[in-house]
């Protein structure tokens, strides 16, 4: 199990705004908050300085457009993961954004489960492009927008948000038992449980019993691949 947490820089120009998305971040396992930028050059100047893992970047900024910061920073090799957040639908931002190289893109107003899964689609693939054994077929399915793991649906009572979360703590965990992942996760044991049980009932996940000197045996949990 690993105990790294994703870097974080965010970037909008609302203060208040910009001060919600870090506290979502801070809420998220796995995930720290390293910088804030109100502004498309402080965005560039603390990418340079704090070398984040991720950037949370808003498209509306008071000196120039976010993308023209992507663009700047692409310009110049820096390949940071960035997730565009903003309110802009129009088809030519989504598309330079995709030209961009973005990680994953959010339309304000959103809620808390939607940024906790698009940083747990990021955490998914760092920690897929950081195998040093190489992926299969599926992992580069997933790589490249194929949902390879979560079904379509879920039983009532459980959110796809969460499930993302679950999953992704799988991943970093590697293998993990209910206690292990709800603390990777941030989630209730019971909880964990719960989503466990259901990834593991539809073929997502493996599950084998660890059996200890005394007590019940574990349930330990891996990804199926």
């Amino acid at each position: 199990m690993t105990d790294r947490k994703y870097r974080v820089l965010v970037v909008d120009d609302d203060f208040m705004v910009a001060e919600i998305h870090r506290r979502f971040v801070d809420s998220t396992a796995g995930f720290e908050t390293v910088g804030v930028a109100h502004t498309a050059a402080d965005a560039v100047s603390a990418v340079h300085e704090l070398a984040p893992d991720l950037v949370l970047l808003d498209v509306y900024l008071p000196d120039r457009s976010g993308l023209d910061a992507l663009q700047q920073l692409r310009g110049e090799g820096n390949a940071t993961a960035v997730i565009v957040i903003t309110a802009a639908r129009e088809l030519d931002t989504v598309s330079r954004a995709l030209h961009g190289g973005v990680t994953d893109y959010l339309v304000k107003p959103f809620e808390y489960p939607q940024l906790a899964d698009k940083l747990s689609g990021f955490r998914r693939r760092a920690l897929a492009l950081a195998d040093p054994g190489g992926v299969d077929q599926s992992v580069i399915d997933s790589l490249f927008g194929a949902p390879a793991t979560a079904p379509a649906s879920l039983p009532k009572g459980l959110s796809a948000g969460t499930g993302q979360l679950v999953l992704a703590a799988v991943d970093e965990g590697g293998e993990v038992s209910a206690g292990e992942c709800a603390e990777l996760a941030g989630l209730s044991r019971v909880s964990a449980r719960r989503y466990l049980e259901h990834y593991a009932s539809t073929g997502v996940l493996s599950v084998r019993l660890e059996y200890g000197r005394a007590g019940r045996p574990v349930h330990r949990y891996r990804a199926t691949r």
